[in-house]
């Protein structure tokens, strides 16, 4: 109830007005049953433009920081993430994340809509960054199609640290569902995880525009912040640790097990 009053009544009609959102697309976005909707990472206030477009309710895995804050303001930001259909998303890696995708593959299952976002955490300097397999794994074993989703131009209302965001228009594009049934029973599959994952981030860099970087956008950060404990590769291709299970951030998560919108 929540949920539908603050995005009918309150808070959706004021951020239509304020910031004019554009979408295309929104008739990819199935009608009934599940599906789950990848969307590049550039902006906290992701979280809070998609779901405005989208008819449905759409639940995003968040980094469970946010539901686990002291004081007023902590109790409070943990309130408004579960009244508002965000999961706790922990972004620890191994049996921690694995349990946390579980939520996701409930909200499928239950033949509702998941955000996921499958870089991990916001782009730190705009640029697409290599996706989480996590966002694979649930639509392998769901069964479920995947609708890739562009946010365009959140990054210049609410650059990352700034609280107050910058009043100006934003847009969104949905493009086609992706149809992985091709690969039913190979769920467990590393390489099939991989390429389903690669699939879904070419289509999100191909409906951004955005600069593709084959690098987590965890990593960067890490490099960003000039710290030497920087995980490398290992021959897989793959961080260790960070595909664990694959989340998001608002950072609403990601899907594998690491921050999505941090």
């Amino acid at each position: 109830m929540f949920y539908w009053v603050m995005k009918r009544i309150f808070l959706g009609p004021v951020l239509r007005l304020l910031f004019r959102p554009w979408v295309k697309g929104l008739d990819n976005v199935p009608a009934e049953g599940a599906a789950i909707i990848a969307s590049n990472h550039l902006s906290f206030s992701d979280s809070i433009f998609m779901p405005l477009m989208v008819p449905r309710p759409v639940i995003f895995l968040a980094k469970s920081e946010y539901f686990t804050g002291t004081g007023l303001k902590g109790r409070l930001t943990a309130l408004f993430f579960r009244l508002t259909n965000q999961l706790p998303m922990d972004r620890s890696g191994g049996a921690a994340s694995a349990v946390s995708l579980s939520a996701g593959m409930d909200v499928l299952t239950g033949g509702g809509l998941l955000g996921i976002y499958p870089e991990g955490t916001r782009s730190p300097d705009a640029r697409l960054y290599r996706g989480k397999v996590g966002v694979a794994r649930l639509a392998l074993q769901a069964g479920v199609p995947v609708i890739p989703v562009a946010m365009i131009g959140t990054d210049k209302v609410q650059p990352i640290g700034k609280r107050l965001p910058n009043i100006r228009r934003i847009g969104m594009i949905f493009g086609e569902p992706l149809d992985f049934s091709r690969y039913q029973g190979q769920a467990e599959d590393r390489l099939v995880q991989r390429k389903v994952t690669d699939e879904i981030m070419f289509e999100l860099m191909r409906l951004s525009g955005q600069e593709y970087v084959d690098e987590y956008a965890a990593v960067v950060k890490l490099q960003f912040a000039g710290k030497q404990d920087v995980p490398a590769a290992d021959p897989a291709g793959e961080t260790p640790g960070a595909d664990s299970a694959g989340a998001a951030t608002p950072e609403p998560l990601d899907d594998d097990g690491t921050p999505a919108a941090g």
